[in-house]
């Protein structure tokens, strides 16, 4: 512990006025000083300055008070301040501060800090790597220079400007300044500018400058533009820009009214801030004299376009660039060399088009027309382009406004792709339907002939060979489905190691001899919904994809991980897609030769594949994602070229109790108790379905009706006949199946109903909302449609 002696410190005993005479002048200089640096504009340090202050006035006060001579214990009086204090005065920025120690504890923060960012530790607040490495500089210069800053950080409560500075006593102390950025809005910056140094420059040069929105209201104006036309005018009640000038708008020559008819003309300038505008958007009025400031040789020119958000540009009679402005310049990717004609900014094929613009709008009357162009630099992007003709500014003669779109455009191509990928899967599911009834009545057939072959007869493998070819027919139309998100799912209560552990035997002999297989499994995994057979088959189709970029390269490693993600890890990836939850994560990475980046935002497509022909239906990935989304979980792909690809998928956790003793494989039923009696209805407007599905019936011994619609259905039950079952397709023409069903309930409630379809169960959920109702995918063999009637009959 430091000691050291403070001879000078008078220890007499004061009377009253003394007392209290040292803390005032001490308090009123503190005051003082902080006031000065708070209209100096450095806020933050008069903040820090009073906190400094209360920390030091009570150590003053105790030296005061001790007898002279008596050794000092200094650390003891500065180790302890009251950071609740600190805090206080903290607060009164609006800015996020906070203090910390040296090893980055939090010591005090005021509300703004706490409000967004929970009282973590600035060090805990970066959102991703580059934002935690901009930090941590602006920490070491603060450490090593006295002050750091930094621009960009992103954290989850958004992107902030931060400033460090290290502060204390002993200097062992760091503050932290969280500016959070002020969003881009031109209207705002156009008033910030004309109220500030450009205003005034605009001023000095003569110039009137006025921003005006859609129904004429001045939303800010110039010290010139106030003291020449809002003369006699109520300045609070937002004057509007027609009731303080008037001439002739074609002409460009205008007057303030303010100074009467004998006033000296003006020339206005309209310029759109963003067109083409809404009404309500503002504009921007500059006013000027004609005899005073020549506009084609003014040096003033520049600074009335610079101060403008958009991009714009003046071009001569002769379709020659005047000047541009910065925002110009930077949309059109002009960095050194200054282009001539519009043209040379242009592709080759729209360089005709603006040229016969420009030639249009300098002979005829001023008016504008937007056109839609390629730049050079970005050939595939297009722009917008707006032409404009002006009057009465010299040598200028045509306006240009360059709106950088590219987000603009970014967004309709998601857009269509969305549409495309949504109008692909009606499709599919359109055709899986159709295809679905045929296969049904292939493969009832096939079953129905192998009733009265057995092994051995000449026959049997090939009625075996036709079944088994459907059988793979309706596998291809369930990726259809799979993709468009129509496939019937029999989800389960499950964890993802024990599907993994399933399929590993599989993959080691898919992968081959090339190809290691790794299989790492995380601990703590949460319970996820969904179908255990589906997710053999997303692991399946990764890693067939993977094996074959990695024949490419001789082979190499494939490894499967299975590990948890906590909701906080969740917030702290800061993904726009992904919602904070729990979920149980699986990641498929391979050293393959990876994915181009033009490539990567199409591998989710139907039928795109980057494989050779007849190598590929383009159907692997597209399904893999229609399952991930049809359980409710999220798939992501990150890709290096000649480093290899990596799939995670995230699936949300269930927080339900596992279903006990339905994780395993349903046990199959004996064909001796796939017998029934009774009588069943069947309405199947598919002459073949209809045909194959009676026969099964009629072979497991029930009596069967049948119906080729809803109508005839209804007769038939209104006969009164003892009906066991009702078997019905549910999309039929005229009367559906759930239609028919809620009339025949009217008069047999307890009517057991089994419906069969070529959509998928969730697709029909809503129309088949209805009690004691089973539901039989199409396709189906004969056992699998007794099996189904048994169940719904036993479950009466």
């Amino acid at each position: 512990m430091l000691q050291q002696e403070l001879p000078l410190l008078d220890s007499r005993p004061v009377d009253g006025t003394s007392r209290w005479l040292m803390p005032a002048i001490a308090v009123a200089s503190a005051l003082t000083g902080a006031g000065l640096l708070w209209i100096a504009g450095a806020h933050t340090a008069a903040i820090l300055f009073l906190a400094i202050c209360a920390i030091a006035l009570p150590a003053a006060a105790v030296l005061r008070r001790r007898p002279a001579g008596e050794a000092i214990d200094v650390d003891s009086l500065i180790a302890a301040p009251d950071y609740s204090l600190v805090g206080s005065m903290l607060s009164l920025t609006g800015d996020a501060a906070a203090l910390t120690d040296q090893e980055g504890k939090l010591l005090s923060a005021n509300s703004s800090y706490r409000d967004r960012f929970n009282a973590r530790p600035p060090d805990k607040l970066p959102a991703d790597s580059d934002s935690a490495q901009a930090l941590s500089t602006a920490r070491t210069m603060a450490w090593r220079d006295g002050g750091g800053c930094a621009a960009g950080i992103e954290t989850e409560a958004g992107a902030f400007a931060l400033e460090v500075e290290r502060v204390g006593a002993r200097s062992d102390l760091l503050l932290w300044r969280f500016l959070k950025p002020v969003p881009s809005d031109p209207v705002a910056v156009a008033v910030n500018r004309l109220r500030g140094k450009a205003g005034e420059l605009l001023g000095r040069a003569g110039v009137l400058a006025a921003v005006v929105d859609g129904e004429g209201k001045l939303l800010s104006w110039n010290a010139l533009f106030e003291a020449r036309a809002l003369t006699g005018f109520d300045r609070q009640g937002s004057p509007r820009l027609p009731d303080l000038v008037q001439g002739e708008e074609e002409e460009g020559q205008f007057r303030l009214v303010a100074e009467g008819d004998l006033a000296r003309a003006l020339r206005a300038v309209h310029i759109p801030l963003d067109p083409p505008a809404p009404a309500d958007l503002a504009n921007f009025y500059l006013f000027d004299s004609p005899d005073t400031l020549p506009v084609s040789s003014s040096q003033y020119l520049q600074a009335m376009i610079d101060i403008l958000p958009i991009g714009l540009a003046l071009v001569d009679r002769d379709g020659r660039f005047l000047t541009m402005n910065d925002a110009f310049r930077q949309a059109a990717g002009i960095k050194n060399t200054k282009p001539v004609y519009p043209g040379d900014l242009l592709v080759k094929e729209d360089k005709a088009a603006v040229a016969d613009a420009v030639r249009r709008h300098t002979r005829g009357p001023a008016m504008s027309g937007d056109l839609a162009v390629r730049l050079a630099r970005n050939p595939k992007e297009p722009v917008a382009l707006t032409v404009a003709g002006l009057r009465g500014l010299g040598d200028a003669s045509v306006l240009l406004l360059l709106k950088d779109n590219s987000e603009e455009a970014k967004l309709k191509r998601q857009i269509a792709q969305a549409t495309k990928m949504q109008a692909v899967g009606q499709l599919a599911g359109g055709v899986a339907h159709d295809f679905n009834n045929i296969l049904t009545a292939i493969i009832g057939h096939c079953d129905l002939m192998l009733m009265r072959h057995t092994p051995g007869d000449s026959d049997y493998d090939d009625i075996q060979q036709i079944k088994s070819n459907s059988n793979r027919a309706a596998g291809l139309t369930r990726q259809l489905l799979a993709f468009s998100r129509q496939q019937t799912l029999r989800p389960q209560v499950l964890q993802l190691t024990d599907v993994v552990a399933e399929v590993s035997h599989l993959l080691k002999r898919l992968l081959g001899e090339t190809v290691k297989l790794v299989v790492k499994h995380g601990r703590n995994l949460g319970s996820v919904r969904a179908d255990p057979g589906q997710l053999e088959q997303v692991i399946v189709n990764l890693a067939v994809n993977a094996r074959d970029a990695m024949a490419a390269t001789g082979g190499g490693t494939l490894t499967i991980q299975t590990y948890a993600v906590r909701a906080d890890q969740v917030a702290e990836l800061g993904s726009d897609i992904l919602p904070i939850a729990d979920y149980a994560a699986i990641s498929v990475t391979d050293t393959g030769c990876g994915i181009a980046p033009s490539v990567l935002g199409k591998i989710f497509e139907p039928f795109f594949t980057t494989k050779e022909v007849g190598k590929g239906t383009g159907l692997g990935l597209s399904t893999v994602y229609g399952i991930v989304k049809q359980s409710g979980g999220f798939i992501f792909a990150d890709s290096k070229v000649g480093e290899g690809t990596r799939f995670v998928i995230y699936l949300p956790v269930h927080r339900a109790e596992p279903e006990v003793g339905k994780a395993g494989v349903t046990a199959k039923v004996k064909e001796a108790e796939l017998w029934g009696t009774g009588t069943v209805l069947l309405v199947e407007d598919e002459p073949m379905v209809r045909a194959v599905a009676e026969r099964a019936l009629t072979r497991h011994g029930y009596s069967v009706l049948t119906a080729t619609n809803g109508e005839e259905a209804l007769d038939i039950l209104g006969k009164g006949e003892e009906i066991a079952l009702l078997i019905s397709d549910v999309v039929m023409p005229a009367m559906d199946g759930p239609t028919m069903v809620r009339e025949a309930r009217k008069s047999r409630p307890d009517l057991p109903i089994l419906f069969m379809s070529g959509y998928a169960e969730e697709q029909l959920r809503k129309s088949i909302d209805l009690d004691n109702v089973a539901f039989l995918p199409k396709p189906f063999s004969v056992q699998e449609l007794a099996e189904a009637a048994r169940r719904a009959i036993a479950a009466k």
